[in-house]
């Protein structure tokens, strides 16, 4: 991606912020997701040719992370969530969705930092189109029955406090069904 292309995509980031000066204190604000707003579903194959769906997901809660080898709070951020899906194997599945790079970059990038998350491309940027997303990293957390919740725009460490404070509703979910 040019440095030109790069500019204009964190300008149009920074214009399509309205919680700016909040998220500028934390890092990310968090988007509620309306029930009435349809969930995009698109087939995924991860670089390994793995199929993905958020159908074939449910009955764990899924953490949607849009992200891009040039954006470095994305990078930063990779850790975190990488933990977070090891910690939470048994009930969370965590999908790295990648803006737009070449299959080269993306192994690049997975093979430099040992990355174990599923990547899935988004050659075209069709899903995060889809799903509203113009700031990177973006996540979505979907709970086990596949509803929406939230899109966290901007990074996290997703093994604090405030990561803890939004997932908790996705697993409090879970443990209420399995009652």
């Amino acid at each position: 991606m040019s440095l030109q292309r790069r500019h204009l995509l964190l300008a149009g980031c920074a214009a399509g912020f309205p919680a700016w000066a909040a998220a500028a204190e934390t890092g990310f604000d968090v988007q509620h997701w309306s029930r009435k707003q349809p969930v995009p579903q698109f087939p995924m194959q991860d670089q390994d040719g793995k199929p993905w769906s958020l159908a074939a997901l449910r009955g764990r809660a899924v953490l949607l992370n849009f992200w891009a080898t040039w954006c470095e709070p994305c990078r930063a951020e990779m850790p975190s969530l990488q933990a977070l899906a090891a910690r939470e194997a048994d009930r969370l599945s965590v999908v790295a969705i990648n803006l737009k790079e070449s299959p080269e970059a993306i192994a690049r990038f997975v093979q430099a930092t040992g990355l174990q998350l599923p990547v899935v491309r988004d050659a075209q940027g069709d899903m995060a189109r889809a799903w509203g997303i113009r700031i990177y990293p973006s996540t979505v957390l979907i709970d086990d029955t596949g509803r929406v919740h939230s899109v966290v725009r901007g990074a996290l460490d997703w093994a604090g406090p405030e990561g803890a404070r939004l997932l908790a509703p996705l697993f409090a979910d879970q443990r209420v069904r399995k009652r």
